[in-house]
């Protein structure tokens, strides 16, 4: 694999007889990071899909399996598990420098012989929604965006999650009345001008780990700025949905990253 900042690709077992799975050691800010590859073991060229996990360390981590699920649908995938997780160095500071974690990922997808130039898309679910917006402001050629359950608004999310303020005091450094300016970087409602990627929104209405209001601010942001958004707002489900429903909206949501762009 000669790409400038991979140093190691090693085969992996894969869940899937139709997907080949690797581990991948890369460099991001000097940093070895570890992160999944799934590739179809058709052969042929292939949409690029950059899968940003939510949680933090051991919660919400990369599951082969979902990895690929979305293999299998046509996309040959890239899954960072952010810095300090998984064998790699660093510590993750929740959507600040770990962001270069998914950019670098991105980049991983850009030389990849068999990804189609310029179809690259990013997928963000819970945390990796605000990694997924990041990407899509620092590459606004990215095909499209999705983000699923996904956090936009940090402080929103620092005051809603009693259960997590004490890690997001630790991780950024205080409370957002303390440093107001670590939340506002890290969150990317600010600057979502700088997107041109159309964008998808998918959201359970009785989520209780990332509200919908997230969602809801997002799309007021994105419809201000006059973005090319689509929501999808399910009124009976949570941050998790069920196993059928669930498959169903990966492909649903698949079948529409394809259709971006495309003429």
């Amino acid at each position: 694999m000669d790409y400038l900042n991979v140093i190691e690709k090693q085969a992996f077992p894969s869940p899937n007889p139709k997907v080949n799975l690797y581990t991948v050691t890369y460099l991001s800010q000097g940093l070895k990071v570890k992160g999944f590859l799934a590739e179809p073991v058709k052969e042929g060229t292939y949409d690029g899909f950059l899968y940003l996990r939510g949680g933090i360390k051991n919660v919400g981590k990369v599951r082969p399996a979902r990895i690929a699920q979305f293999a299998t649908e046509g996309f040959i995938v890239f899954a960072p598990h952010y810095r300090g997780n998984q064998g790699g160095e660093g510590n993750e500071d929740f959507a600040g420098e770990d962001r270069y974690d998914a950019f670098n990922g991105f980049e991983i997808l850009r030389q990849h012989p068999r990804v189609i130039k310029n179809r690259i898309h990013i997928f963000g679910f819970s945390r990796g929604g605000v990694m997924a917006l990041q990407t899509g402001v620092q590459y606004p050629e990215a095909a499209s965006i999705v983000t699923w359950g996904g956090v936009s608004d940090m402080e929103l999310t620092y005051w809603e999650r009693e259960d997590m303020r004490r890690m997001m005091k630790r991780v950024i450094g205080g409370t957002p009345n303390k440093v107001p300016e670590r939340y506002r970087e890290r969150t990317p409602l600010y600057f979502l001008q700088q997107v041109q990627s159309p964008i998808l929104i998918i959201h359970g209405k009785k989520d209780e780990n990332v509200s919908v209001e997230h969602a809801i601010r997002l799309e007021r942001r994105l419809l201000e700025l006059e973005k090319k958004v689509e929501c999808w707002y399910f009124d009976q489900y949570t941050h998790y949905f069920p196993p059928m429903i669930n498959r169903k909206i990966v492909r649903d949501l698949t079948n529409w990253m394809k259709s971006q762009g495309k003429k």
